[in-house]
């Protein structure tokens, strides 16, 4: 549980892809703890249910932002910094998937994907690293996935923009310590949200992920990203069972192959 005692009152936090699942769970939790907390989502009225939804609207705000849009963030960057004045912790978390063989894959959603996955984490980054400086401190959370570990067939795509979004923030958390700006990249699992659903579905759907009864809930993912934040963790991964899972990949990438092969199933 996340201890009550800690009190986050003075902490601004930013929360991109927020209207709902690991996003909402996000700002939620650090809005239970006091902070005020901007959440951001391309739907300007999903993401005021999300905050309606989390209360605290004293010190919350809702704005849409399309993360594709280098514009958009630094509109909602101004408008954040008008309300309160600073950013403690910027997530990146908006994004979305494509679930297609790489033989069919559609590049024009590919790249509307690497747009959001990680185009929209690097303009989020470049605009905010600036206030950051000029503060001495900050951090950002890039929510990444497993998927950055070990890549999922009939998920390349998605994958690919995961594994970029780790490498960037490894590399920037490097270049940005002397600054006071901690990095933290944030890897869940399967998670029980609407994720899989809104992914985008090409020509040949199969999946090697379990059912979504068996994921994890976004508000463990919220929690693993609060106590990652408390302790300015380079990575947090979650559920702790995919420690061994990855390092089983690293070490014997075969046995991990050949399990996915016999896991793939149509999904039609």
């Amino acid at each position: 549980m996340v201890s009550k005692i800690v009190d986050l009152s003075s902490k601004v936090v930013v929360v991109t892809g927020a209207s709902m699942g690991i996003g909402e769970a996000i700002a939620k939790i650090f809005a239970d703890r006091g902070s005020r907390v901007v959440l951001l989502s391309r739907d300007a009225g999903r993401a005021e249910a999300a905050r309606g939804r989390i209360g605290h609207t004293d010190r919350t705000l809702a704005l849409s932002c399309d993360v594709r849009n280098r514009e958009e963030i630094d509109r909602v960057l101004s408008l954040s910094l008008h309300h309160f004045q600073r950013i403690d912790l910027w997530v990146n978390n908006a994004g979305h998937g494509l679930q297609d063989s790489v033989a069919h894959m559609d590049m024009a959603a590919c790249r509307d994907m690497f747009d959001a996955n990680f185009f929209g984490t690097v303009f989020g980054m470049q605009a905010v690293i600036p206030v950051m400086k000029q503060q001495g401190s900050g951090t950002f959370a890039n929510i990444s996935s497993v998927a950055g570990h070990i890549p999922l067939p009939f998920n390349a795509a998605y994958s690919a923009t995961k594994f970029a979004m780790n490498a960037f923030g490894k590399a920037a958390r490097v270049e940005l310590k002397s600054d006071g700006i901690h990095v933290m990249t944030v890897c869940p699992g399967y998670v029980r949200t609407d994720f899989s659903a809104n992914a985008i579905k090409g020509a040949e759907q199969k999946t090697v992920r379990p059912s979504v009864a068996r994921g994890i809930s976004a508000q463990r993912v919220a929690r693993a990203v609060f106590h990652g934040y408390l302790k300015q963790k380079r990575e947090v991964i979650v559920p702790w069972t995919m420690h061994p899972a990855i390092k089983m990949y690293q070490l014997f990438p075969a046995v991990v192959e050949w399990a996915m092969v016999k896991l793939a199933r149509n999904t039609e």
